[in-house]
């Protein structure tokens, strides 16, 4: 039996394209999950869903300027932030309506664009991922991507954590926090380019959302809530590989499965905040 499980997973490393998506796939997923944390806590799940298709028209265009895909997502997502911050602030629009607003416009102009492109390689991995084969070019930019987000999260995060359980008290120390809103947006771009190539446009929302919903259900203190999204993420992902290796299925999509599934136990089986633990709770006397 133990000779059996290893040559399972030895098998797929024997391939050069198994270990490059392992390796990304890790660095991705931990950006993508501390990121997680902070967005649950905030509230900003359309927010990473809004930016996530934003960035469309952008690589397009990028691909049509002969420049790198990463470049054109980034500088679509950033505007789309100024625009939904702009919309908000200088209307009665609510930040949610405008967030909606932003998104399914730059989505819906990617996609004219991306019909009307003449191309010599697929675009369509940008909407679902390749990750199994992703060029090496690609593969060094969402790497650097990610480890940048990385650094940042950790170099600002007490200023994010103050910034997202208590703004009026961030305020109030002197902390500037519209420039820790627009850098926290510039990070959520960062991070969604760097997972384009892992699960693409279309499910990098859940690589933003669930690992911190999953430890959020866990955990009541940031920091473990880092170290359970984390791990969640790296594990759903290591596994959602092998599960497209062996069953030949798209890889975004088996990892994106494999975090919902364990979103869904985790739902159901939290100590703390699980289903079966909040149902026990009501009926103790």
């Amino acid at each position: 039996m133990g000779e059996l499980l290893s040559q399972w997973l030895l098998t797929p490393l024997q391939y050069e394209f198994m270990v490059k998506a392992l390796g990304v796939s890790v660095v991705v997923a931990t950006a993508c999950a501390l990121l997680s944390c902070f967005m649950i806590l905030k509230g900003w799940a359309l927010m990473g869903d809004a930016v996530s298709h934003s960035v469309l028209p952008g690589v397009v265009i990028a691909y049509g300027l002969g420049i790198p895909l990463a470049i054109g997502a980034f500088v679509f997502g950033m505007v789309a932030v100024l625009m939904i911050g702009f919309i908000q602030r200088q209307s009665r629009i609510k930040e949610d309506t405008a967030m909606g607003i932003v998104f399914t416009g730059f989505f819906a102009l990617g996609l004219i664009l991306l019909s009307k492109t003449t191309s010599t390689v697929d675009l369509n991995h940008i909407l679902f991922g390749n990750l199994l084969g992703i060029p090496d070019g690609e593969m060094w930019q969402s790497l650097i991507a990610s480890a940048v987000s990385i650094l940042l999260i950790l170099w600002l995060y007490r200023d994010l954590m103050v910034f997202c359980f208590d703004p009026i008290h961030a305020r109030s120390i002197g902390l500037n926090t519209d420039l820790i809103y627009y850098l926290f947006l510039a990070l959520l771009s960062a991070t969604i380019v760097s997972a384009l190539q892992t699960v693409g446009i279309v499910l990098v929302i859940s690589l933003l959302i669930t690992p911190g919903a999953v430890a959020y259900l866990w955990c009541d203190r940031l920091p473990r809530m880092f170290i359970v999204a984390v791990l969640g993420a790296m594990g759903a992902s290591g596994a959602g590989i092998y599960l497209s290796f062996y069953g030949d299925m798209p890889t975004g999509a088996s990892i994106v499965l494999l975090q919902t599934l364990v979103f869904a136990i985790s739902f159901l089986i939290a100590p703390k905040h699980g289903l079966f633990a909040q149902s026990r709770s009501r009926q103790l006397p």
